[in-house]
């Protein structure tokens, strides 16, 4: 099998993760109703979940002793959280997904901002710890065509 070179040009197809959690009733309160993801399949083990059209998967497991120590990295005059993930959403849902987060009490960390602002790829971004503490970031770009720009 081939795979086209950069950039990919096919239609886009959903992303899948599986992620580890702690505590499987809160990552359904969490994912299911403070972000609004449709949930799919599960058993005592794991959830589905549909992640803006993207296939995400809590599976359980056991918090250890001790949480490793956390790593970021510099990005903008921002200490970002590595690992994360998210989805790059349109303006508007990443607006409303904020003021979602906002309203549920969600502490930030890295509140809601422009990053970039003026330069090739400004993006609106933001990040937040679900209840295992798995860092995830949403963002969104005025023009779409800049998600590479160097």
């Amino acid at each position: 099998m081939s795979f086209p070179s950069a950039p990919f040009r096919s239609p886009l197809r959903p992303f899948h993760i599986a992620f580890p959690v702690d505590d499987l009733p809160a990552a359904r309160h969490f994912y299911g109703t403070v972000l609004g993801c449709r949930e799919g399949r599960s058993s005592e083990q794991w959830i589905d979940f549909d992640l803006f059209g993207h296939q995400i998967v809590a599976h359980y497991k056991p918090a250890p002793a001790s949480r490793a120590e956390a790593h970021a990295n510099a990005v903008d005059g921002h200490d970002v959280p590595v690992p994360h993930f998210g989805v790059v959403l349109t303006q508007a849902d990443w607006a409303t997904l904020a003021e979602r987060l906002k309203a549920a009490g969600v502490r930030f960390i890295i509140e809601p901002y422009t990053r970039f602002a003026g330069l090739p790829g400004e993006q609106s971004t933001m990040f937040f710890l679900d209840p295992a503490g798995n860092a995830l970031e949403f963002k969104a770009f005025a023009d779409l065509a800049q998600l590479f720009a160097k």
